[in-house]
């Protein structure tokens, strides 16, 4: 009994070695890696389901859901100041908390990544139909657009997407990244395009009532929301593939989410401002569609709902190369196959960029998005968590280690980011712990029937593991 529970608590060095995985993503390329991975998924995506919720009151609820994202963003970068490993929470928890808790958040991170994945790619298909409607007068059908539960046979439109993506992915991450530069740059183009004409039909009677369901409108929005925040974790993936990475990964997680949070604000009132928050419900490619009533004009539209679908094109390709990246880290742990830790010449994880975009494509063709978003909300909110207590836990048990970066105000910022990522977590319906319940039991079964015995760490003795000397600078 004591061994099993001293090989749950083992530790891995806080050091990790280095592998084949290139650096090769200076500064620019990693902030728009974060914004890529966050813009698009609460706005393009999520807008049409919380605004009936929240009402006008739905800026409140990206604002209170920056603000958790800001205080574990600023942990985020502590830790990837001095932890510079692919695998983002998981390395984290694993230098911090131990390995059965490390898997633990290795979990939640798959829940995170491939649940959030599908439900972008289901909400995309809308604006690929809405442009596909505008400029050729054709749209996929309703069997092949909508998912089985929705009255379809399959999201077709999604399932390419995601196969698009994966096909991009495996040409490696050097070209990968400078795509989605390309894409996330297009994006905030047409976003500005969008602030531009929907502040001319502003109209305060909009914004009232300010919130129709009280506080708990906005209490269950900004649940639902914080997803759209991912990309802070998604920018510390890319920690062996980063170019500098001590000074580019802390700066580039702030720059992003600063930027994120900006752009979330200023297209939540305009959108509201210009359309009544009753009508958001139900509407399908709901920004394209207020470009239209406005401008009555096609034009608008047809280039917002391009730029949408390059939008979320952009945000599936990150979030599928965050699962990619953890899969590979856990399996060069050994918990899981070595399978997933298999590169290619290119020093590209082909096994797992296929399984994940399988396991993608199934899942955002079959289920609808909404069964999806609370989901990958909780798996956030639990690895976020994990990160910020992991501060707490290396600041005590290693002073002397270098970092680039410290969150301000310690132990005071990591404290009140575990605390509001609890606050969020509250508003999340109780079939959504269920269902993580179930997930994390799934997980329990497998670390003890497969990794506990197969961890990398059974080669090394666990004093030599807890007390390995940090490397200096």
């Amino acid at each position: 009994m004591s061994n099993t529970l001293s090989s749950m608590m083992r530790k891995k060095p806080i050091q990790p070695e280095r592998t084949q995985l290139e650096p090769t993503i200076g500064l620019f390329q990693l902030t728009m890696l974060g914004v890529g991975a966050t813009i698009g998924t609460g706005i393009f995506v999520v807008l049409n389901d919380v605004v009936p919720e929240a009402g006008p009151a739905v800026i409140f609820a990206f604002i209170i859901a920056a603000i958790t994202a800001a205080l574990t963003a600023l942990a985020y970068a502590e830790m990837a100041s001095c932890i510079p490993a692919s695998g983002s929470s998981y390395s984290y928890a694993y230098a911090t908390l131990g390995e059965y808790l490390a898997y633990l958040v290795a979990w939640c991170l798959l829940l995170e990544y491939g649940v959030s994945a599908a439900a972008i790619a289901v909400g995309s298909g809308e604006y690929l139909n809405k442009f596909l409607e505008i400029t050729l007068g054709f749209k996929f059908p309703d069997s092949l657009s909508n998912v089985p539960a929705m009255g379809g046979v399959m999201n077709l439109p999604s399932m390419i997407i995601v196969a698009l993506c994966c096909i991009l992915l495996l040409r490696g991450s050097k070209e990968s990244t400078v795509v989605n530069t390309i894409m996330v740059v297009v994006k905030l183009l047409i976003l500005c395009m969008f602030i531009a004409i929907a502040i001319t039909a502003y109209h305060s009677d909009n914004m009232k009532p300010f919130a129709p369901h009280g506080y708990g409108g906005v209490w269950i929005a900004t649940a639902t929301v914080f997803f759209s925040f991912i990309g802070i974790d998604a920018i510390s993936t890319a920690g062996e593939e980063v170019k500098n990475p001590k000074r580019n990964l802390p700066l580039a997680i702030i720059l992003a989410l600063c930027i994120v949070t900006g752009f979330y604000i200023l297209i939540s009132l305009t959108a509201i401002g210009a359309q009544p928050a009753a009508e958001f419900e139900g509407q399908k490619a709901g920004l394209a569609q207020i470009l239209q009533n406005i401008t009555g004009s096609a034009w608008p539209a047809t280039i917002f709902a391009f730029g949408a679908v390059i939008s979320t094109f952009s945000v599936i390709l990150i979030v599928l190369y965050g699962q990619t990246r953890i899969l590979y880290a856990m399996g060069r742990d050994g918990m899981i196959p070595t399978f997933f830790e298999r590169l290619n010449p290119k020093s590209t994880p082909v096994n797992n960029i296929l399984l994940v975009c399988i396991a993608v494509m199934l899942a955002s063709g079959f289920t609808p998005a909404d069964v999806l978003f609370d989901l990958t909300s909780i798996g956030t909110l639990v690895a976020f968590s994990a990160v910020s207590i992991g501060v707490i836990i290396l600041r005590n048990t290693h002073p002397e280690l270098p970092r680039s970066f410290k969150a301000p105000f310690y132990p005071l910022t990591p404290i009140l980011a575990i605390a509001s990522c609890m606050y969020v977590l509250s508003g999340l319906p109780p079939i959504t712990f269920f269902y993580f319940a179930i997930w994390i039991g799934i997980a329990t079964v497998t670390y003890f029937a497969f990794s506990i015995r197969h961890s990398r760490l059974n080669e090394v003795s666990i004093t030599g593991v807890v007390r390995y000397p940090v490397e200096k600078e």
